[in-house]
């Protein structure tokens, strides 16, 4: 929850109420004044106490409330939906998680939602592969404020994006196959992360230091100048590493502007640019340890937003991702040099009328790349590169919902067609249905379709270690869920099933000596994920109002009919994954965050030791414990990060380990 401080004459405001008590407010179109509708929307609230200011003599008495809506408005459809209405299961973390966990990156941030699995290389999100279900890193699709980032090349690098925590309002995680929502990338779910857009403040500065040398800093500034509220972010991270070659040096800076025109009526820009250094020990082979990365990343993108009833919303984007990947740190052999270009259009229709909402969206979007080792051989080389393919993807997406009093049903279909099948086109339907029979209790299901091509690693990558296929045909996937959620005003729970038929599934499997990239004929994945939320400010008041306990547990199991072969990925998945959060107040100003971690990993591993192979092992179970202190005066923060406390060794992938105790601290400040 958000904690602002109101003086005596302000008022909440809000752009629509869309449940039954506030429909007369969302056809009015307008911004309502809480102060006055205060008899009726306010009864309609849940209200916590923050804090309480007593006065005596010329002092003014003042109670500062945090009112928690129900309405919070998510991208989890393409029409912008109430997230308590919501048929798919949507994790949301807001800044204020943010501000209170122990992490240097948003793939820090994701290790603590249990249905997420991180797979970690290296140390703060130099890099880790994100998967959602079950599925690969592949199968995602990654937003940066709803335009699709994902990296055609290979989901390594779907997170070497110019963003930093600071610049981050909320993110958005959509569990399952999300083709008609975000385009055929998302295969087993999306990750939409959300920027910061008002100029709350002036100037952001933070800095940090810890162990293994490691240095950081931050600066984000924001202005209005007239239409235009305009912001710009630098953040800089260094650390000589926790074990030899895995030192890293990153650097990011994002602008954005956005301009207000009338009404409501707005318009986003956004220019970034990521850079990365880091060693790789053993990253993607065990044989080579001194394996090293460099990358950048640039991108732009232009978002509108027009209209009311008839809402028109215009997207283009470019995004450039440089690699160089050396097999051998500073020397020839083995090295990669690749250059991705991604860009695209898309435009949306969302009109509401009296039989509902209606979504009509388009997006045409062209990939290339030119490597050494990627694509067919190109009839003049350029520079590095001696390798060049591209394909376009072309799609529509077809959406109606209906929103009766207590009931939400939508359906929508994706027709996809991308050059790589050449002349055929396909369609991917999705139905939805929520119902709401009782106040803060939700039943929904869903069924969907979806699809994924091959990246160009997996048609391509031919290399001392591996065998790309460039005969590999899509993936393709069934699924189903049942949701039951409950929320009332200090206690929240979700119970989710969820069943997935997929064929065709893209893996790396042994062949030889070498991995190779296969189809495997099915992969079918079920699973179960439960999670409860203690808000406990107002029945442990010694602990804080924005006290709160959270227990999330994830479990899957996944089949396939050629589990004889040695996978890579579709068959090394997270079996269980136990999360628990918990966030109190030590003394005045003085607060701490615990966060607890347990998970178990299905598969084998290839173990060496001294560079050479000893057999395979299975994955064991492991634990971790993370704790954060905060001490706010004011508009300055001091923390203090101690992450896995008890020092559990452990590895996410493969040999590669993780770090062991890592003690950071800092300071930031926030000019008003």
């Amino acid at each position: 929850m958000n904690q602002k401080n109101f003086s005596q004459k302000q008022a909440y405001r809000f752009k629509r109420f869309v449940r039954k008590a506030y429909s007369a407010f969302n056809s009015m179109h307008r911004l309502v004044n809480i102060g006055v509708v205060s008899g009726c929307a306010l009864a309609c609230l849940h209200v916590s106490v923050v804090s309480a200011q007593s006065t005596d003599g010329n002092e003014q008495q003042q109670k500062v409330m945090e009112k928690e809506l129900e309405e919070v408005m998510v991208t989890a459809s393409r029409v912008e939906t109430p997230v308590n209405q919501v048929a798919k299961l949507v994790t949301i973390i807001t800044k204020e998680q943010i501000e209170q966990a122990p992490v240097q990156s948003i793939q820090d941030l994701l290790v603590y939602a249990a249905n997420i699995d991180v797979i970690q290389r290296g140390g703060h999100g130099v890099q880790a592969d994100i998967s959602i279900r079950g599925g690969t890193f592949d199968q995602n699709a990654v937003l940066l404020n709803g335009i699709n980032i994902s990296n055609a090349q290979t989901g390594h690098y779907s997170f070497d994006i110019p963003v930093n925590l600071s610049d981050i309002e909320r993110i958005e995680i959509i569990h399952g196959p999300s083709a008609l929502i975000y385009g055929a990338s998302a295969f087993s779910g999306g990750i939409n992360i959300i920027t910061k857009k008002n100029a709350d403040y002036k100037a952001y500065a933070s800095v940090e230091a810890g162990m293994h040398k490691l240095r950081g800093i931050e600066v984000r500034g924001s202005a209005q100048t007239g239409i235009a509220t305009n912001s710009l972010s630098v953040g800089y991270s260094s650390s000589s590493g926790y074990i030899a070659n895995s030192d890293y040096d990153l650097y990011n800076v994002l602008w954005q502007t956005r301009f207000r025109l009338k009404g409501t009526n707005k318009m986003d820009l956004q220019l970034g640019y990521n850079d990365k250094k880091y060693g790789a020990n053993t990253f993607y082979s065990a044989k080579f340890p001194n394996q090293y990365e460099r990358t950048s990343t640039y991108m732009g993108s232009l978002k509108g937003e027009f209209g009311s009833q008839l809402k028109i919303i215009p997207i283009i984007y470019w995004n450039r991702h440089h690699d160089q990947f050396d097999l051998i740190k500073d020397d020839n052999y083995g090295r990669n040099h690749h250059r991705n270009d991604t860009y695209g259009a898309n435009l949306i229709f969302n009109y509401k009328w009296k039989l509902g909402t209606t979504s009509l969206g388009g997006e045409l979007r062209r990939e290339d790349i030119m490597s050494s080792v990627l694509g067919k051989e190109m009839v003049e080389p350029h520079r590095n590169y001696k390798m060049y393919d591209d394909r376009t993807n072309a799609s529509v997406a077809l959406e109606h919902t209906l929103n009766f009093e207590k009931f939400v049903f939508s359906a929508g279909v994706l027709m996809n067609h991308n050059t790589l099948i050449n002349g055929k086109y396909k369609l991917y339907p999705s139905v939805s249905a929520s119902y709401r029979p009782l106040d803060g209790f939700n039943i929904s299901a869903s069924w969907s379709k979806s699809t994924r091509m091959p990246t160009f690693t997996d048609l391509y990558y031919t290399t001392e270690t591996h065998n790309g296929n460039s005969g590999l045909k899509p993936e393709k996937s069934e699924s189903l869920e049942l949701n039951l959620k409950y929320s009332q005003s200090f206690f929240s729970a979700y119970l989710t099933g969820f069943l997935q038929w997929g064929r065709d599934m893209i893996d790396w499997v042994k062949v030889d000596d070498k991995w190779a990239s296969w189809n495997l004929t099915k992969v079918d994945t079920k699973g179960i994920e439960m999670g409860v939320k203690f808000r406990l400010g107002d029945i442990i008041p010694a602990l804080g109002g924005q006290s709160s306990l959270s227990l999330d547990y994830a479990r899957m199991r996944q089949t396939s009919d050629t589990r004889e072969m040695v996978s890579l990925y579709s068959l090394n998945y997270l079996r269980d994954k136990f999360t628990a959060q918990f966030h109190h107040q030590l003394y005045k100003g003085f607060s701490a965050g615990w966060y607890f971690r347990f998970q178990k990993r299905m598969g084998f591993y290839e173990k060496y030791e001294n560079l050479e192979k000893v057999g395979n092992e299975s994955y064991p179970a492991f634990s971790t414990l993370d704790l954060k202190l905060n001490y706010k005066y004011k508009d300055l923060i001091f923390n203090l990060s101690m992450n896995n406390l008890y020092d559990t060794h452990y590895f996410d992938r493969g040999n590669i380990p993780q770090a062991g105790f890592w003690l950071m601290g800092g300071v930031s400040y926030t000019f008003r």
